[in-house]
């Protein structure tokens, strides 16, 4: 950027909404929303925008608040720039600034009225499982290690379809939410084993506040048999959040998209960029000898 631009100048500007479709690793935040203490990907992200905005004060929002360790592979944010900076080059020159944990797949610029979280249709989350009995180094920042059982995948579908639908999900709602209600949308949901992996996918209009871990902590449970499907389904239905105790590591889940009534981002970039672990066997096949 020019240092012949003044910082006075950027009310002369046409003022664009630009929308990033970005991946995180989690690990190393305090989740999405800004804190009073800790790093959060929408501080860093807002800092590095301001390098490229004469140092004016930016506000990024996003399709979905994650929590602390929470990961990303299409998140959707949006804010609004005053820079001269060309809309396709902003993912590239975000990139030079960020650290590596975060990357900006893709830019584009949106109406004025388009909104990252407001005029999202549905959110999409996933969470693996690691369900053998030996640990994996590599795959431990990713995914959820059960070992002691071997999880009832079935059982877990036959759960998680049940919640399917418009409901009230006050159980899986931990305390704290700023939300008027617990009412929400599950649109679509997938429960599959891929050898030792068991992986659950869940799309709905809306999520509350730790709502996803706290229901596959009860996924779990029921998978390992510690509870029963009557006892699923009674604590969901008639909202026993006290009994809902357990939940899932933050490590093993991904805010894989969001989507809009018209495509923003290339299908490669926004749909499904978060690798999925399929080749992973339970009793993979012998070596030959030497």
């Amino acid at each position: 950027m020019s240092s012949e631009i003044s910082a006075d100048s950027s009310n002369s500007l046409e003022v664009r909404r630009i929308a990033l479709c970005l991946q995180y690793d989690g690990k190393d935040f305090c989740g999405w929303q800004r804190q009073n203490h800790g790093l959060s990907v929408q501080g860093v992200l807002e800092e590095a925008i301001s390098k490229f905005e004469l140092l004016r004060p930016i506000k990024s929002i996003a399709a979905g608040r994650t929590d602390a360790g929470v990961h990303a592979s299409g998140q959707v944010v949006h804010f609004d720039s005053y820079g001269p900076i060309p809309v396709e080059r902003w993912a590239s020159a975000l990139n030079g600034a960020l650290p590596s944990s975060i990357r900006v797949l893709e830019s584009a610029s949106m109406p004025i009225t388009w909104h990252a979280c407001y005029s999202a249709c549905y959110r999409r989350y996933r969470y693996t499982i690691f369900n053998s009995r030996r640990p994996n180094l590599f795959l431990s920042p990713w995914t959820w290690h059960r070992y002691k059982f071997h999880l009832d995948e079935g059982l877990m579908l036959l759960a998680l379809e049940e919640l399917l639908g418009f409901h009230d999900f006050r159980a899986f709602q931990r305390a704290g939410s700023r939300r008027a209600n617990s009412l929400t949308t599950i649109q679509e949901v997938q429960l599959e084993r891929h050898g030792d992996l068991v992986v659950l996918e869940i799309q709905a209009s809306g999520f509350l506040y730790g709502m996803v871990r706290l229901l596959v902590g009860q996924l779990v449970a029921l998978g390992e048999h510690r509870i029963s499907l009557k006892t699923f389904h009674q604590r969901w239905k008639e909202g026993r959040r006290e009994e809902v105790k357990e939940a899932a590591p933050p490590n093993g889940l991904c805010f894989i998209r969001a989507g809009y009534e018209e495509d923003v981002f290339s299908e490669s970039a926004s749909f499904d960029s978060f690798p999925r672990y399929s080749l992973l066997n339970s009793d993979p096949p012998k070596s030959p000898p030497c």
